[in-house]
């Protein structure tokens, strides 16, 4: 497929990411707390300082009206904002409308905007994820915007290795594979660069197997490759 955004590689390391989403940025403990810990790995000392303006259930329509991500935005405090749409639980118009407008906001505000492309799943599932990447090419197209393809990821993952459970219980959520490859995907996307030779310790509780870390960088990496 055609590249719809320019090469990440070119962008400097960040030193602050902001991350901006629904329950999908914050289960298992957080993208932002995990992503101190790719970017230190990344050889930026620390890490990136990270922070997040979450809601659950929140649409990017939800986001921009009822918590302070504009403000928190509009500051100018962050070099990478990472924000996660929800396409089921809104409607594909007020997608491109807020997509549109987070854009324009981060633009001003100086911050690389990166747009985390979710997963289908059960309770809603009026939309595929062929649908859901697809809506996601064409904002990215009109946009000039960046997106972390990571429900793409989780479609190749399923297909390569279906006893891998992306999905917590409630077949809606990540499990922590699902936070892992999700968190990959969007490191790849920031960096330019595979995940594959970090050295990074998992946290405890995610119970990833040596072998399925490295698949999953994988995963993660043609993925973003491929988008």
């Amino acid at each position: 497929m055609a590249s719809c955004q320019a090469p990440s590689q070119a962008a400097p390391p960040p030193a602050t990411i902001l991350f901006v989403g629904n329950s999908f940025t914050f289960w298992n403990g957080g993208l932002w707390k995990h992503m101190q810990g790719l970017s230190a790995a990344h050889g930026e000392g620390t890490g990136a300082e990270t922070s997040r303006v979450v809601r659950g259930g929140a649409s990017l329509k939800v986001l921009w009206k009822r918590t302070k991500a504009r403000d928190t935005i509009a500051d100018g405090k962050f070099d990478v904002i990472v924000l996660q749409e929800d396409l089921p639980e809104t409607t594909v118009v007020d997608f491109h409308t807020y997509a549109a407008k987070f854009h324009a906001l981060a633009h001003e505000a100086g911050s690389r905007l990166i747009f985390f492309m979710a997963w289908d799943y059960e309770r809603l599932d009026w939309m595929s994820m062929e649908e859901i990447a697809a809506e996601h090419r064409k904002m990215a197209e009109t946009l000039g915007a960046e997106v972390a393809p990571c429900g793409l990821a989780w479609q190749r993952a399923k297909a390569e290795r279906p006893q891998i459970d992306m999905y917590d219980q409630d077949r809606e959520h990540p499990s922590a594979h699902g936070t892992y490859l999700t968190l990959l995907v969007i490191y790849s996307t920031i960096y330019g660069e595979s995940a594959v030779d970090l050295d990074l310790a998992l946290p405890d509780e995610f119970q990833i197997t040596p072998e399925n870390d490295a698949w999953l960088r994988r995963v993660a990496w043609e993925t973003v490759q491929a988008w």
